[in-house]
């Protein structure tokens, strides 16, 4: 029986009782018999009445829900939609999304806003206190050279992604360490692998030959390559070990200047993939020393301008298929962390050529791939023409001691274009995409960082792993192409470290756009991680 115009969402059942099927009205009033099975289709006025008296009956109950007390999940400005902390949409259930209508013109203006449903960043919660990890970090087991780095960096405690991953990687085992944005992971690893590093005194090198360090970390730019460094030579000051970056320098004579170090060479070396390659070629760099080698935001090192790069560096090192750690005391080994917020798919299939995958340790916090619960996220359905007047009112109304501003767009043509519309209304700020020169990029974000600009217009180069605790702002002018692309933009505000938890702000204009918002609406409403975002490709035995 065909369906209809009403389609197969329609509540009514097609099938009505024998005693209300007939051919007309005359025969139903004067009671003829009706043959056995017969059916009568419900008119498409009626279809569509009943519709509308079903979405009206919803809209009630959610207006009679919203007007209940209490503090809201979702926020709506049709105050019908908007959802209290305390109503639970079930797993399988469909809520009401304001965002359901957006693909409509009459939606222009139109806005929802997720509020914080805590005050604290999820990973610097307390541990709960069956899991027996003490909450310092000479609890953990770190030692003294080592505690002395974390007060030169004015750190305390450990937050959760640090007690899970010190524990394990100290053990030696190559791992899979995921966890959300500015949760602090650069310390999760380079502790317990510098405490390797000490625990094993440094053989005698040549006096002569390439840099072989004992430790490198792979990073997908200059910057992160630079912040992470950083930290590193903090860490390694009062532990003597000696650290250098790589971040390119062009001709040989600028590789062998990153690379001076006592012979032979620095013990931990970070660096960018471009200029790994280039060192192992000209054979300035040589890894046969390496004891662990991390690789750092995973997604964006498995991006195809990347990946090859990558593969050749991960042939040059001492990888052992199938061997989760030292085995003995005489044992080369080289321990493999692979980092990340969000993993892309064959990231496995990559490292299986190298590695025995199914050998790792998966390392994973409650809170990836879920939206930040202690941020405000504002999602609003403009016209496109509409974007630079909402932008230029945003920065314009907010005070002078709210915070940095990060506004990302989705190419370097557009961050430039922006970059002369801020000129003309004298509104300092800094640009930073990926097509500027090294020499342009250099100093860019350490000047926002130092808080000289409190404003900077950025592509996604600055979403990755950057420390941005100085942002209580994040404008989204573009919305970004991808769910892992929302996680790690909206993770520049909140970080550990922050003073205050921020804000996102996402312009929202195409209709592909919409289709995004849907599912981080649908996912918020519900309290679930958002769909698609898989850690692995495959599950990875747990276990230390």
């Amino acid at each position: 029986m065909a369906l209809g115009r009403a389609g197969p969402g329609l509540a009514l059942p097609l099938l009505l009782p024998r005693r209300l099927a007939g051919s007309g009205t005359a025969a139903a009033a004067a009671g003829s018999p009706q043959p056995p099975g017969a059916v009568v289709r419900v008119p498409w006025a009626l279809r569509q009445r009943l519709q509308r008296g079903g979405q009206r009956r919803r809209r009630e109950q959610g207006a009679a829900a919203a007007a209940r007390p209490g503090k809201l999940l979702v926020r709506s400005r049709r105050p019908e939609l908007s959802q209290p902390r305390w109503q639970t949409v079930g797993r399988w259930e469909q809520p009401p999304l304001v965002s359901a209508g957006w693909k409509h013109r009459k939606a222009y203006g139109d806005y929802f806003q997720l509020e914080p449903s805590q005050e604290a960043a999820p990973a610097l919660q307390a541990p709960p206190a069956e899991a027996g990890q003490g909450p310092t970090f000479a609890e953990l087991g770190l030692p003294p050279a080592l505690l002395a780095g974390l007060e030169r960096l004015s750190i305390s405690q450990p937050t959760a992604v640090q007690r899970l991953a010190i524990p394990a990687l100290r053990r030696g085992r190559s791992a899979l360490c995921a966890a959300e944005t500015g949760s602090g992971k650069t310390l999760a690893y380079l502790l317990p692998l510098l405490q390797r590093l000490l625990g094993r005194p440094e053989e005698p090198g040549e006096a002569a030959g390439p840099a072989a360090p004992r430790g490198l970390v792979v990073l997908p730019s200059r910057e992160l390559a630079a912040q992470a460094g950083a930290v590193a030579a903090a860490l390694c000051a009062p532990a003597g070990l000696a650290v250098r970056g790589l971040t390119g320098g062009g001709a040989a004579g600028g590789l062998r200047g990153q690379l001076r170090a006592p012979p032979p060479g620095p013990a931990v070396l970070l660096g960018t993939p471009g200029a790994l390659r280039e060192a192992l070629r000209r054979r300035f760099l040589a890894l046969r020393r390496l004891r662990w080698m991390v690789l750092d935001e995973a997604d964006s090192l498995m991006d195809e301008s990347f990946a090859e790069l990558l593969e050749e560096i991960l042939a040059h090192a001492p990888l052992a298929a199938g061997a989760p750690g030292p085995g003995g005391p005489g044992e080369e080994r080289t321990q493999l962390v692979v980092v990340g917020a969000t993993f892309p798919a064959g990231l496995t299939q990559t490292l299986a050529k190298f590695a025995d995958v199914d050998r790792f340790v998966n390392i994973s916090t409650q809170s990836l791939h879920r939206l930040p619960p202690h941020v405000q996220q504002k999602f609003i359905r403009l016209k496109g023409r509409d974007k630079l007047p909402e932008l230029l009112q945003l920065l314009k109304e907010r005070p002078a001691s709210g915070g940095a501003v990060l506004i990302f767009c989705n190419t370097a043509s557009t961050v430039n274009w922006l970059g002369y519309i801020l000129d003309d209304h004298k509104i300092k700020h800094l640009r930073l995409q990926g097509q500027m020169s090294a020499a342009a990029r250099a100093g860019i974000f350490a000047s926002f960082q130092k808080g000289e600009v409190s404003v900077l217009v950025c592509t996604d180069l600055a979403s990755r792993g950057l420390d941005t605790s100085g942002v209580q702002l994040v404008v989204n002018y573009d919305f970004p192409d991808t769910l892992q692309d929302y996680l790690h933009r909206a993770g520049r505000v909140g970080r550990v470290g922050s003073t205050a938890p921020g804000a996102v702000v996402s312009f929202v204009t195409h209709r592909w756009d919409v289709d995004l918002v849907r599912k981080i609406e649908t996912a918020a409403r519900k309290r679930t991680g958002l769909p698609g975002m898989d850690s692995i490709d495959k599950p990875l035995p747990k276990g230390g």
